[in-house]
């Protein structure tokens, strides 16, 4: 009995083991008719359009920090909650793009309005225009994150101007699993995964409720005003698949401006800062190239002005283009 015991266990391995064949060819050959664009605009609805709790790590050098996720759809809107497990106490709560940061040490609460590339989002832009800077492509072959199978997505940069991306996405629901960011080198420089989630759960509205009561809080709202930098004689040549997402000038607690020009290939970014150079100050970037973890920075002075440019981009890409930005002074009318 033994014997057909395992008779029969095998046959049942061989024909499991086709069927799983078939399975992963079969949906091989569905990733390979799709298009990059097609792919990647499938992660950023899966973030935005399904519920699902759980934790990601984010990994950047040395550094590593926990979150917990909880994220409700309803059809027409996004709640979500999320809670920062490692260092000083934080959440973040989200209805569709406005935010609000709490910090317990402070009782204040910072309102402003989110970005869309957030994990497990992605994109800033129309995933059309990210095909013009890189190539993307679907592996045949399944992997497992947080015990879940996503498929494996390499996107690779058409140039030099940019980085390379790893990802993994949900073989059922194409949520973003896991995303790498990769140098010139072939190296990990950033990294960000789940390491438990639950897909297409009920999220009760007491899930998002913050850990602390607010209603005393103080409240900061960042103030900013679109602006249009050409007018006030900025000329900002940006690199090759680069396009303007955002102009605005941010003011501080100190009355402080600092105009912000945010420049996206539709995955990475880079921002320009603005301000008035002040000789006394010791503050300021030191001229030339610096970095933080993945994150690169050049500061540079023109005319009577500081720039610092940074972005998880490679750091001749930033030289260039801070390098390249001039200022014409622009007479005041009479």
């Amino acid at each position: 009995m033994g014997t057909r015991m395992r008779l029969f266990e095998q046959q049942t391995l061989k024909r499991l083991g086709v069927l799983l064949t078939v399975s992963v060819c079969a949906w091989a050959q569905v990733a390979q008719a799709q298009s990059g664009a097609d792919v990647l605009r499938q992660i950023q609805e899966a973030a935005r359009q399904l519920n699902y709790v759980g934790v990601y790590a984010y990994q950047q050098g040395d550094h590593i920090e926990s979150s917990r996720i909880t994220h409700q759809f309803d059809g027409k809107h996004e709640k979500e909650r999320i809670e920062v497990l490692d260092g000083a106490p934080r959440e973040y709560l989200r209805t569709d793009d406005e935010v609000q940061c709490l910090l317990p040490e402070q009782k204040t609460v910072l309102r402003e309005r989110q970005r869309g590339d957030r994990f497990p989002g992605l994109l800033r832009i129309d995933p059309k225009s990210i095909e013009n800077n890189y190539s993307v492509s679907v592996g045949a072959v399944a992997l497992r994150v947080a015990g879940r199978h996503c498929r494996p997505i390499e996107v690779v940069p058409r140039d030099s101007h940019r980085y390379g991306y790893r990802l993994c996405a949900d073989t059922e629901s194409s949520l973003l699993l896991k995303a790498q960011m990769i140098d010139e080198r072939g190296t990990v420089i950033e990294q960000i995964a789940f390491t438990q989630v639950t897909i297409g759960a009920e999220i009760s509205d007491a899930m998002l409720v913050p850990a602390w009561p607010t209603k005393d809080w103080l409240t900061v709202r960042t103030q900013h005003q679109k602006i249009d930098l050409a007018a006030l004689g900025w000329r900002v040549n940006a690199p090759p698949g680069y396009v303007s997402t955002s102009e605005v000038t941010r003011e501080f607690a100190d009355r402080k401006r600092v105009h912000q020009l945010v420049l996206s290939d539709g995955l990475a970014t880079i921002s320009i800062f603005i301000e008035p150079y002040l000789p006394e100050r010791s503050e300021y970037v030191p001229q030339g190239a610096a970095q933080s973890g993945s994150v690169n920075i050049y500061g540079v002075r023109v005319a009577n002005y500081w720039l610092t440019v940074l972005g998880e981009v490679p750091a001749s890409t930033l030289e260039q283009l801070a390098q390249s930005i001039q200022y014409m002074s622009v007479a005041s009318p009479r």
